[in-house]
């Protein structure tokens, strides 16, 4: 044993040597190739340079403790609970149908937790709408154990983000400051913080994986780590190792349930965007530029001169809107928004609601295969025209049914194409003709009798103009599709 392990070790040691050698000539190989004053030392950015591997072990050993101690207290725990009501039935269909004899509803309360973060003194919380889902009750918890209700400013379930608000008595709480220059990198060390499976406040580690993630929403770019996040970190915090707020933990991919080191963050511009526009309208604005976009493929790059897929192209404008006015066209790519390059249409929206409405950027877009630069102001979808919402009632099939008028605000308030306009049914009455002849909710009315129905108003002028007809012709769109709405009954005129 003791002679194989002096051989091994004389082994090493010519090895090293010889490596040593090969290295030093390999060196003195390349300075010789050099031209004369040239520099052997790659130039690195500032970047670069702020990150460095560990030289020493005594730089492995060092804790992240102080950045935990730092950011830790403004990391909450969220308590939500909501009430059910589950009818209780005999067991058998058919007695439960015709006779009514279920028993009478029960209620009972569910619970359930997660994370969210501090970021204003004065108790301004934000967290993950699917959090506070359905919520009648919800309780925040402080690292120190102290317990606050909290009430909702605001919430969007398509950015997944929710702004809540709880009472400090005036007492300022910690908090945790957003990151200001969106100076990350794949690569960067990054700490996890939130409340897994209720077990209590923990702090994961990890790197960012990626940065850019559109696949995961229609919404938003998350920032993608390895961090473990589990259920109950949603909401939570993720944090650089300067103490900074660079992402709000909103999802994991696992099969399991479990995590499986693929986890996604809410990036802090669009939490900073979307906590302002909670604070001063109540709501979470998300900004656009009136025009429908889709990402751009391999073959679609080909055809419009691109050197690769990138890019969002316009395939809609709305009439008026802000790209209209800034003279974008349809079958434009939008290449950048303010100096962000835009990989796809997701990437188009997210950079849009990170950007404060009523200002301009700059837009640098393709057309014919030169590359140009826009202006265009930053707004908000308009309800134009107004919803004006009125209950049909007449001798007419579509009495009982209630209407508005279609416009890009109310299609972002409802989640439908912003782009449609015309008149939409938002809501049938029970047993009233409109009902009985199969009209439901999101039809839109096209025509009565061959009239053309554009607002409200024309919807009942028309209906009342034509009331005891015989014959009755209504087209509608469902879901794209223009069909003729069959006519079964009339309201009964007793």
């Amino acid at each position: 044993m003791t002679g194989t392990s002096r051989l091994d070790r004389r082994r090493g040691i010519a090895y090293s040597a010889s490596m040593k050698r090969s290295l030093t000539a390999a060196l003195a190989t390349a300075a010789l190739a050099l031209p004369i004053g040239a520099s052997a030392q790659v130039p690195l950015s500032p970047s670069t340079q702020m990150r460095q591997v560990p030289s020493s072990q005594m730089e492995v050993q060092l804790s992240y403790a102080p950045v935990v101690a730092e950011t830790a207290p403004a990391v909450v725990n969220i308590f939500t609970s909501r009430t059910v009501r589950r009818r209780q039935t005999t067991g058998s269909d058919f007695f439960d149908r015709m006779f009514g004899m279920g028993r009478a509803p029960q209620e009972r309360v569910e619970n359930s937790l997660g994370s969210g973060v501090i970021v204003r003194s004065d108790g301004t919380v934000v967290t993950n709408a699917h959090v506070i889902r359905g919520a009648d009750e919800l309780r925040v918890v402080l690292n120190d154990r102290r317990e606050f209700d909290a009430k909702v400013v605001a919430q969007d379930e398509d950015l997944d983000i929710a702004v809540l608000q709880i009472d400090t008595n005036g007492e300022p709480l910690p908090t945790l400051r957003l990151q200001q220059d969106s100076d990350r990198e794949i690569g960067d060390i990054v700490l996890a913080i939130g409340n897994p499976f209720g077990v209590g406040q923990t702090v994961t580690s990890g790197i960012i994986s990626a940065l850019g993630r559109t696949n995961v929403s229609n919404s938003s770019s998350f920032i993608q780590t390895d961090a473990a996040v589990n259920p109950g970190n949603s909401g939570g915090a993720l944090v650089n190792l300067s103490g900074e707020l660079i992402g709000v933990n909103t999802a994991i991919f696992s099969r399991s349930g479990g995590s499986n080191g693929i986890g996604f963050a809410i990036p802090a511009e669009l939490v900073r965007r979307a906590v302002d526009s909670a604070l001063s309208t109540g709501e979470i604005v998300r900004p656009w530029i009136g025009a429908r976009t889709d990402a751009v493929d391999a073959t679609m790059a080909a055809a419009l001169g691109l050197d690769r897929a990138r890019g969002a192209v316009i395939n809609e404008l709305l009439d008026a809107g802000p790209a209209a006015e800034a003279g974008l066209r349809k079958g434009d790519v939008i290449l950048s928004v303010g100096g962000t390059p835009v990989n796809d249409d997701n990437g188009l929206r997210f950079k849009l609601a990170t950007l404060r409405t009523g200002n301009s950027t700059r837009i640098a877009y393709m057309r014919d295969g030169r590359e140009r630069t826009a202006n265009v102001r930053i707004d908000t979808p308009k309800e134009d025209p107004p919803r004006d919402e009125r209950l049909l009632l007449g001798m007419h099939p579509l009495d009982g049914a209630t209407v508005v008028n279609l416009s890009p605000a109310l299609g972002e308030e409802l989640g439908f194409d912003p782009y449609l306009s015309g008149v939409m049914v938002m809501k049938v009455q029970r047993r009233a003709a409109a009902h009985y002849n199969r009209l439901r909710p999101g039809d839109i009315i096209v025509s009565v009798n061959d009239r053309a129905i554009r607002t409200t108003r024309d919807a009942e002028r028309v209906l009342d103009a034509e009331g005891g007809a015989d014959l009755w012709e209504i087209e509608i769109d469902r879901q794209g599709r223009i069909a003729l709405l069959p006519v079964r009954a009339l309201p009964n005129p007793t």
